[in-house]
This record gives structure tokens, C-alpha cells and sequence, in this order.
């Protein structure tokens, strides 16, 4: 008795610290939330090139087996796609290195010719420009009576030249790293699919996993390549219609229209101020910089109101709050790369989410479509 007594005492006493330890549900998964965001930026450098290198095995998963089915060897076929893809990418940075680096170059020149330009059409920004030079030539003459001047406008240019020679050893690393691994991936053929098939349970979830695999590679295969051959018809676009107006470099226009549009929203409206501040430059008359501006825009809005919807469908249309949020989220966490693999990321998801019946109405609520299933209106409870 005695000893069921102390037992008794012992499990008592141990409860409480039981009840204690247990976190609520929503406390675990927010620090699991953070703690994933966390290493994903922690170990951006790491992750970018192997997320980049799945996409894209993903993306041309389809062309490997077609060229295999055309008698060509697998580690054949994989190289051959491989080459193919550092050439084109060899080409837009070679397109893209000379006039860029030319801008960086001439960024101080071009910041105080687009001021010109402003003061010119707005009485009150000449205004901001003239006292701000003042201020700068209050602070160059004060910095003058001082024993050693420890600054001037060519050490800043040093700077920015160096910090981009330090930091282009480590972004050829990372796309080499990418190039590497994805002909691993594409050489190694279905060895994934058939391990992930392997590693479920039942014949159901072998079904269920291979067709969601399957899935996601035909939709990021479909989508990406038309989304490729869209973008070259709007950078030939872009590129014919600076040429006629006359702009310096239509071929780079052209270059930056096709990789920026990969960047939904945001790559947009950067190609269009780009393209507004170099025509402000190149031009006497403020007005090409709104032609320029608006050429670059028109061919954008031609796209993508009519062309992207007709040859995409609207069976890939996403949420547009959603897309714009995820895009910002994985600027911010990769910048740029993280801009670029935003959309796919998101498609996969989505058809992740469609299959899984527990997970179907978040792929409803990331789609553009999910609304439109409903056969009845949401209305306001008070009407």
C-alpha cells in the first residue's frame, strides 16, 4: 500500500511539469515558421544553386526524355541541354556587361543630367537640386579647411568597382555549382522518381506521389518554356521599337525586357524607368523619355493582357495578392534569385496543394480560379 502510495505521489509530482512542457499548437508552428525562414536565409548561398538546379531539372525533366526517345544517350541528352543553357546564359551576360557596367561608370553624370532635365519642366524640384548643391558645396569648402581631405566622388567609384569584382567570384561559383548539379540530376534520369516511389507505404501513396511528381514537372515545363518564348518576342519588341525611336543600345533594351519580365510586376516597372532615365539622358527634349517609357510599357501591357493569358491559360493563373506577396517575401530573403524562383515555387505549391485532399483549399485560395467554383456569391450578412 505504501508503495502505491509513493507512486501515486511520484506521478502526481511529475504532471504538472508534464502540463508545463507542452507548447500550444500555434506557439510550435510559429517558431518552426521562423526557424525556416531563418535557415533559409542563413543558408541562402547554399540554397539558391540547388533549388535553382531542381527547377530547372524539373523544367527540362520533358526535353531529356524526348531526345532519349530520339536514341540519344541520357548523360548525351543532359549535356547537350546543360551547354545549351550556359551559352545562352554566357550570351545575356555578355549582352548585358558592357552597356551596364558603362552606366555604373557613368551613374554620377547620368544622376546630375536626369536632375537638369527634372529642373528644367519643375520649377520646385530646381529648387531641391540648387539647395543641394549648395549643401554640397558648403560641405566640400568646410571639408577643405580641414588638414587632409579623406574623401572624393572617384574613391566611391573605386568602391562600387570593387565590391562588384569581389562579389563576382562567389555569384560564378554558385551558377557553376548550379550548371554542375543540374547535369547530375538530368544524367541520373527517373533515380528520384523510382526512390520516391520506393520510400511510400501503400500502392495508393506511390500513385498519389508519383502523379503529384509528374504533375509538377509538366506544369513548371509548360509554363516556364512558354513564359522563355514569350519573354524573347517582348525583348525583340522592345528591342525594334527603341531602335526606331532612336535609343543607344535597342539590342540591351531588348536583353533587359527578357530577363526582367521573368519578374512579374517588378521587372516591369523597372525596365520602364530604365528605360525613361536613359532616353532623359540620350535626348535633348524630356518628351522621348515618356515615348521611351511608354513603348516599353505598351509592349508590357500587350503581353501581359493578351499574350501571357492566351498561350498560358487561365488553368496556371495564380492569386495576384498571393504572387505579389511571395515575390516580395523571396526579394527579400534571396533578392534577385529569389524573384526569379518565386512564381515557379508557387505553381509547384499549388499543384502540391491540389492533390492533397486536406490541402485542397489552400490551392484553391492560391489560385486565380478557386472563386469562380463556387455556384454562390459571398454577400454581406447584413443585406
Amino acid at each position: 500500500m505504501a508503495l502505491n502510495d509513493s507512486d501515486h505521489d511520484a506521478e502526481s509530482a511529475s504532471a504538472p511539469s508534464t502540463r508545463r512542457s507542452k507548447l500550444p499548437g500555434w506557439a510550435v508552428l510559429g517558431l518552426f515558421i521562423y526557424a525556416s525562414v531563418f535557415a533559409l536565409g542563413a543558408a541562402k548561398n547554399f540554397l539558391v544553386p540547388i533549388v535553382l538546379a531542381f527547377l530547372l531539372a524539373m523544367v527540362f525533366g520533358p526535353v531529356r526524355r524526348f531526345l532519349e526517345r530520339r536514341g540519344l544517350h541520357s548523360a548525351l541528352a543532359s549535356l547537350l541541354i546543360v551547354m545549351t543553357l550556359l551559352i545562352g546564359f554566357t550570351s545575356v551576360v555578355a549582352a548585358l556587361a558592357m552597356p551596364v557596367s558603362h552606366w555604373v561608370d557613368k551613374a554620377p553624370s547620368i544622376e546630375r543630367q536626369v536632375e537638369d532635365k527634372l529642373a528644367k519642366v519643375s520649377r520646385s524640384l530646381s529648387g531641391v537640386f540648387e539647395a543641394r548643391e549648395k549643401i554640397e558645396e558648403l560641405a566640400e569648402s568646410q571639408t577643405e579647411e580641414r588638414a587632409k581631405p579623406v574623401q572624393t566622388v572617384k574613391m566611391q567609384d573605386k568602391g562600387v568597382t570593387v565590391s562588384l569584382a569581389m562579389l563576382a567570384p562567389s555569384v560564378v561559383a554558385q551558377f557553376v555549382f548550379t550548371f554542375v548539379l543540374l547535369l547530375f540530376l538530368l544524367a541520373s534520369g527517373d533515380m528520384f522518381y523510382e526512390k520516391l516511389v520506393h520510400v511510400m507505404p501503400t500502392f495508393k501513396d506511390k500513385r498519389r506521389a508519383i502523379s503529384i511528381a509528374y504533375t509538377i514537372e509538366r506544369k513548371l515545363s509548360n509554363y516556364l518554356m512558354t513564359i522563355v518564348i514569350i519573354n524573347a518576342g517582348l525583348g525583340v519588341s522592345v528591342g525594334v521599337g527603341m531602335w526606331l525611336l532612336g535609343m543607344p543600345s535597342p539590342l540591351v533594351f531588348g536583353v533587359i525586357a527578357f530577363t526582367f519580365n521573368f519578374v512579374p510586376y517588378l521587372g516591369a516597372l523597372a525596365g520602364i524607368l530604365i528605360s525613361a532615365a536613359v532616353a532623359m539622358v540620350s535626348f535633348e527634349w524630356i518628351g522621348w523619355a515618356a515615348a521611351a517609357g511608354g513603348v516599353y510599357f505598351l509592349c508590357n501591357a500587350i503581353e501581359g493582357q493578351f499574350v501571357t493569358p492566351y498561350f498560358v491559360g487561365r488553368s496556371l493563373r495564380l492569386n495576384t495578392v498571393v504572387v505579389f506577396v511571395t515575390i516580395s517575401f523571396w526579394a527579400w530573403l534571396w533578392s534577385a534569385i529569389g524573384m526569379i524562383v518565386a512564381l515557379p515555387l508557387l505553381l509547384a505549391l499549388k499543384t502540391f496543394c491540389e492533390h492533397i485532399d486536406e490541402l485542397r483549399g489552400v490551392g484553391d485560395f492560391l489560385s486565380e480560379r478557386g472563386a469562380e467554383r463556387d455556384d454562390h456569391r459571398i454577400t454581406d450578412p447584413g443585406d
